[in-house]
């Protein structure tokens, strides 16, 4: 093969030119804009070297928003090619290429970095530190991630897109099956990614254990951090299995091994072990800090304390715990026996009654509430019915011998919609509403937000009910198309108005963020939604140390019951601060890593070379660099202060 033959797209179409041509403009226009408003030096100081949490958190939220509707427009192009039988729109080689990015680009370069957002953002207010416990590397962790999901993005321009589906199940992502290089794309990109969701997880354990504000155990701290502190657990263990079966699989791509080949000893099945050992706690690492936000919200426009705090916080321990005892659920009809079916299938309905605890929780928050009907309330009103749907559903997949008829179908693709959207998206959107004045000091359009939950909720509702339906009746999913003779055309069309619906509700959020940039007061203090936690004890805009002074927590609603029954929070007197300095070394050693992983994907072993060196050696000085960080004097600090209550 020529040299440069390997870089062309295997299946070239339309949409991929005016793809490239599209992403060659908007990097020009990038490029340009930085030149001519003279903000190169700014971008360097203030964003890409930076360790500040808050900032990295917006960087995750910009990244996840991006990936949002880069996923969305593959799931729009999914359902018109699915809207009547026998389309032509798309072939079957790039619906199974838009299937795969859909579901990799949504569950680990939209839903992830999202989470991560809120961790970012909110955690180390919620718990009185001034920073995470190892500012650089969480600075690593988003620059891996950012790197990892640009490599992902990279592929339907630059040597073709992975097709082996978004679980990329062996044989069918071997190299036999899959000849192109998108099924490297695949293995090394989330590899890189995944590398820094490890590191993540790591940081953040160490920054709840190990950075609260004096006062704050263990059962005092807010839902979220709870949440987060659990999400993180299950990172730190489920991560590594996917780390070692990526790795396992590039070797098989790249080297000749044979891990998950057919032949020679491999074993496909592995994959699909390792796969799921990693990828159903994946989904409770998506869900739990929704619910997080869920408890916050709710607690907040409720005006009432979360009711049941302790069975919330047992409650996300196990379902953290049965997390890993469901993977085989996955396998019902792979013929693994019946006494293993059953094993699974009571686990995987045991996982519903600590998830059911949640429901009735919230429910009893509500009940005897002043409920405020704020964008956020709603999200999470909506999401209570659509979300038990889901799970509901979810008990009906568990029943081994049903699941012979569930299987493989569009009730299937249904259900994990039905738990992931209400669940995890609605949570991102509500989160997103009520924490944005905190970020930017003003707030979202509520009549435009409100627009926006409805419009998603009826969109929703059309496109994924008559899935169940199509489902029960025998439409397989995975296949790009059907038949008229089958009948699934008319709930077809159904489904694909629904997904229109949303698309006009996802362009809304685009709209409310102008218009309420433009328009919206600024005037609105520092507690603009009568919270009850931490976070909103600060200024907004958020100084770089976070507090002044220290708080000290004496309830698990720390700032509610400062507001409510005087407690006093800041005690003592504004003395000097330590901070981190900001590095540049995170994001040009994320730069090797693109680099690393893009010369594995096409078998270039030079620069694969120099590169791995080059990530060595930034390991290595970052070990010899003595870095002690700086010190904000007292004066400086109380300047601060005084501006901002002026502010």
């Amino acid at each position: 093969m020529d040299f440069f033959d390997r870089f062309a797209v295997p299946h070239p179409s339309f949409a991929i030119y005016a793809s490239m041509v599209a992403i060659g403009l908007t990097t020009i226009a990038i490029l340009a804009g930085l030149t001519y408003f003279k903000k190169w030096g700014y971008l360097w100081r203030e964003w890409l070297t930076t360790v500040d949490h808050k900032r990295i958190g917006i960087m995750y939220l910009i990244s996840a928003l991006v990936m949002l509707f880069r996923g969305g427009v593959d799931a729009i192009m999914l359902r018109a090619q699915l809207a009547v039988p026998d389309n032509t729109l798309l072939d079957s080689q790039h619906y199974n290429e838009i299937f795969t990015t859909h579901g990799v680009v949504m569950i680990l370069f939209m839903a992830m970095p999202f989470i991560m957002f809120f961790m970012n953002l909110v955690v180390p207010l919620q718990i009185g530190a001034r920073d995470v416990a190892f500012p650089r590397l969480n600075a690593l962790s988003f620059w891996l991630f950012f790197m990892g999901a640009m490599l992902f993005n990279i592929s339907f321009v630059v040597g073709g897109s992975p097709d082996a589906g978004w679980t990329s199940y062996f044989p069918l992502a071997s190299e036999e099956f899959s000849k192109s290089v998108g099924t490297n794309y695949y293995m090394i990109a989330i590899q890189i990614a995944g590398i820094g969701t490890l590191l993540t997880g790591i940081n953040f354990i160490t920054t709840i254990m190990k950075m609260r504000a004096p006062g704050m155990t263990l059962m005092k701290m807010p839902m979220f951090t709870w949440s987060a502190l659990i999400a993180n657990l299950i990172i730190v263990f489920a991560f590594p299995v996917l780390t070692v079966a990526l790795a396992m699989g590039t070797m098989d791509r790249l080297f000749g091994t044979h891990f998950f080949t057919l032949g020679n000893g491999g074993m496909d099945m592995l994959w699909a072990n390792l796969f799921w050992v990693w990828g159903h706690p994946e989904v409770y690492i998506l869900i739990l800090p929704a619910f997080g936000l869920y408890s916050e919200i709710i607690s907040t426009f409720s005006g009432r304390n979360l009711y049941g705090y302790k069975s919330m916080v047992w409650s996300m321990v196990l379902i953290s715990l049965l997390s890993f005892l469901v993977w085989a659920h996955h396998f019902f009809t792979m013929g693994q026996g019946a006494f293993t079916n059953s094993i699974f299938s009571i686990t995987t309905m045991a996982i519903a009654v600590p998830t059911g605890v949640k429901i009735f929780n919230w429910l009893f928050t509500l009940r005897k509430g002043k409920i405020r009907m704020t964008t956020p309330m709603l999200y999470s009103m909506l999401f209570i019915p659509l979300f038990t749907l889901g799970g509901v559903t979810g008990v009906m997949l568990a029943m081994s011998a049903a699941d012979y008829q569930y299987h493989n179908t569009m009730f299937l693709v249904a259900h994990f919609h039905n738990v992931i959207i209400p669940g995890v998206v609605y949570a991102m959107l509500a989160g997103l509403t009520y924490y944005w004045p905190k970020m930017f000091g003003f707030m979202l359009n509520e009549k435009i937000g409100k627009w926006t939950a409805w419009l998603l909720s009826i969109g929703f509702v059309l496109a994924f009910i008559p899935m169940y339906i199509t489902g029960l009746d025998g439409q397989v999913r995975r296949s790009f198309t059907y038949s008229e003779s089958t009948g699934f055309g008319p709930l077809n069309m159904v489904s694909f108005v629904g997904a229109a619906i949303m698309m006009i509700g996802f362009a809304l959020i685009v709209y409310n963020i102008y218009y309420s940039i433009r328009y919206a007061p600024r005037n609105i203090g520092s507690d603009p939604w009568d919270a009850r936690t931490l976070e909103w004890a600060t200024h907004t805009p958020v100084p770089e140390y976070n507090f002044a002074i220290v708080p000290e927590v004496k309830t698990s609603e720390a700032f509610w019951d400062a507001k409510k029954h005087g407690h006093e929070l800041f005690k003592g007197k504004i003395e000097k601060i330590h901070m981190p300095n900001n590095s540049g070394m995170p994001f040009i050693m994320s730069c090797f890593f693109f680099a690393w992983g893009f010369s594995l994907i096409f078998s270039l072993w030079i620069p694969a070379i120099i590169t791995t060196i080059g990530i060595f050696v930034f390991m290595t000085l970052r070990s010899f660099e003595k870095d002690h960080g700086r010190y904000i004097t007292a004066k400086e600090v109380e300047e601060t202060e005084s501006e901002l209550r002026g502010a």
